[in-house]
């Protein structure tokens, strides 16, 4: 009886050690969007910030939540960049007509059964700013954090599509061929996977290259591409790429092109190397030519850049609230705005039909159903029409047509892929469009 009493003893002790271990290493939850306040815990505050509130690119923690927080909206401290210059016209005025009863809409997200206002919803995703345009007017316009109206914040994969639109741009002037071969522009690339790819499957991304976009892998080749770029530091001994183009001249064939849609960063670098050979002019020069000067912006904005100057055309692009709505409402309106066609309606039509919903199934995207890619712009086909540039941690360019709607939002969400704050995102964006149009 004594030893049976001291083994049931020593059981429960052992299953309260087990339990005490496995709690120890569980993850803990990341802060809130309200405990993680940039401006709230002080980072870089100080000459020099005292050692805890310093961020440095050096050792990743400008990359470490809730650091980004900080860096998001600072990225010109980390790393070197290239002005992309608002012009010298007139600012296009933006009018408003602000409204207070916006806050307070309510939605379901999705997967749920309990609803969530607007307000919530900002905190849920760890928004930074947020504008919404409806016809043409700033109805809602909010900052946190560290951000404020003339601040620039990294767009993420916005960049994608302003790239993907200045390719469709040269292929409607006929100085990029989608059905060409990428080595009719860029032949260095001949024995790489891009050897027998054509333009039109890098613009939809119908690419089929050994290249991982696993944010939550340590080992995918992600890393690798931005580690080569400087946009991440290189560890100790480092031997590899020393840039974005040497870096895409190593990457291989997995699959075969056009069967599928595959979400890869590299793939933009593809097509930023495709339109500097066609135009004769960097990426980050002839969107300052060709869209930015043009919009009537109000600030200049900038790109991230490697060692040699190259634009990082995957995901460098930083700007300001207020200009991001410009670009989207200017696509809103096929391509015209601040007193000019910007954009050919023809190219516009184009990314708004979108590409192959069946190619896009297969990425297995769960938070999209029904959508595609096209020129490097994601779209719904709903019964809105709505189309966007998305980008991770949260960064969006949101586009309802039925609704003249347009939403920008710049976001610090801990975790990068967009899978993490959809589910709260779109029913909202869903929901606003429904309150503007009753």
């Amino acid at each position: 009886m004594k030893q049976r009493l001291i083994r049931t003893a020593a059981a429960l002790l052992a299953s309260l050690l087990t339990a005490a271990a496995a709690q120890a290493q569980a993850p803990k939850p990341p802060l809130s969007a309200a405990d993680s306040d940039p401006a709230r815990l002080g980072w870089m505050v100080g000459s020099p910030p005292p050692a805890d509130k310093l961020i440095r690119w050096a050792d990743m923690s400008f990359m470490r939540f809730p650091q980004l927080r900080w860096t998001f909206a600072n990225f010109r401290q980390m790393m070197p960049t290239t002005n992309v210059s608002r012009g010298d016209g007139p600012v296009a005025v933006l009018p408003r007509a602000e409204r207070g009863d916006i806050d307070a809409i309510t939605f379901q997200p999705l997967g749920r059964s309990d609803t969530m206002t607007w307000a919530q919803s900002l905190q849920a995703n760890y928004t930074d700013a947020i504008l919404v345009l409806h016809q043409g007017r700033i109805v809602y316009e909010r900052y946190f954090g560290v951000m404020k109206a003339s601040q620039p914040h990294i767009a993420m994969s916005v960049t994608k599509s302003y790239f993907g639109t200045l390719g469709a741009m040269l292929v409607a002037e006929g100085k990029l061929d989608p059905n060409a071969l990428v080595t009719r522009y860029i032949p260095e690339l001949k024995d790489t996977a891009y050897g027998d790819a054509t333009v039109r499957q890098v613009l939809d991304m119908t690419i089929g290259v050994r290249y991982s976009e696993n944010y939550a892998d340590p080992k995918a080749e992600i890393w690798d591409h931005v580690r080569a770029g400087g946009v991440f530091p290189r560890p100790p001994g480092y031997s590899g790429p020393q840039s974005f183009q040497q870096f895409l001249l190593t990457l291989k064939k997995e699959g075969e092109h056009g069967q599928a849609f595959a979400y890869k960063t590299v793939n933009a670098d593809v097509l930023g190397w495709l339109i500097a050979r066609a135009s004769g002019e960097s990426v980050g020069r002839l969107l300052e030519e060709r869209i930015w000067s043009q919009l009537g912006a109000e600030h200049d904005a900038y790109m991230v850049v490697d060692s040699t100057g190259y634009e990082f055309a995957g995901g460098g692009f930083n700007a300001t609230l207020r200009d991001m709505a410009r670009f989207g409402e200017m696509m809103r309106l096929d391509g015209r705005y601040n007193g000019r066609q910007i954009v050919p309606k023809s190219v516009v039509d184009d990314i708004r039909a979108g590409g192959s919903k069946a190619d896009f199934a297969k990425a297995g995207f769960a938070t999209l159903p029904g959508w595609s890619y096209r020129d490097m712009w994601w779209v719904a086909h709903d019964e809105d029409g709505v189309f966007a540039a998305r980008g991770i941690h949260g960064q969006t360019i949101y586009i309802d047509p039925k609704a003249e709607m347009v939403i920008v939002r710049f976001a610090s969400h801990p975790l990068a892929a967009n899978a993490n704050n959809d589910p709260t995102s779109l029913p909202a964006y869903r929901a606003l469009a429904r309150f503007l149009m009753r």
